[in-house]
């Protein structure tokens, strides 16, 4: 008789562990059967953000073949390139007026062809490049003029001064995979704090801006012109 609660206990050991080997078991076979549900809701998620990305047009603007050149009427002709700078055009939908374009310069990278011309120019008096060594274009709206024509108002920066210009584009190669952006943008130096002279040198205030940018769609569809 002192051998039955022994048994009983051994009896109810071993349906406690039958039922725990057989809850393990089911819970391995329910994961199982959910994990082909699992793969498809990740490559779905992996997938759909790429092709939502693949809706917008991604540009890359090329240095080599584009130019910033800027001039100023004066009685000694001053009319040179910056040699350093970097662009980006970026989309944000396929609505052309979306774009953003930003414009980045380094202003010691300035070349007239004259030595004595570049180190005024690099002067406190004009870009002071010690103190602020970059000069900026950050677009903020685009108004689309004609077919391929667009006013680019954004932000302009020289010496540290900040002022709203517009940008006044011409787009070659609408629709297709390459092309270039021609514009030209004018300002008053005396805005930015330029007020001094070039010793025996006239200098006009009104200086004007060109640039032409090279660039290459690389993925996405074209942008959609208004007009």
């Amino acid at each position: 008789m002192k051998l039955k609660p022994i048994a009983f206990a051994s009896g109810f050991a071993g349906r406690e562990n039958w039922s725990r080997t057989n809850s393990e078991r089911d819970l391995t076979r329910a994961r199982t059967r959910a994990l082909p549900l699992v793969v498809p809701c990740l490559v779905a998620f992996c997938t759909f953000p790429s092709a939502n990305h693949a809706q917008v047009p991604v540009y890359e603007v090329t240095p080599v073949e584009s130019t910033i050149k800027f001039g100023v009427e004066s009685s000694v002709p001053i009319k040179g390139t910056f040699e350093k700078w970097t662009a980006s055009m970026k989309f944000s939908s396929t609505d052309v007026r979306s774009g953003v374009l930003d414009i980045d310069i380094q202003a010691d990278s300035v070349n007239t062809g004259s030595g004595m011309k570049d180190n005024k120019l690099k002067s406190k008096d004009f870009f002071n490049v010690k103190d602020s060594p970059m000069i900026t274009f950050k677009s903020t709206k685009v108004v689309q003029t004609g077919p391929n024509t667009f006013d680019l108002e954004g932000d302009f920066t020289i010496r540290g001064v900040t002022k709203t210009e517009k940008l006044t584009l011409t787009d070659n190669g609408k629709g297709s995979t390459s092309g270039s952006i021609d514009g030209t943008m004018a300002f008053d130096r005396k805005d930015y704090g330029m007020n001094s002279n070039i010793p025996l040198v006239k200098i006009a205030n009104r200086v004007e801006v060109n640039v032409s940018l090279k660039w290459k769609r690389v993925s996405g569809p074209p942008p959609v012109f208004q007009q």
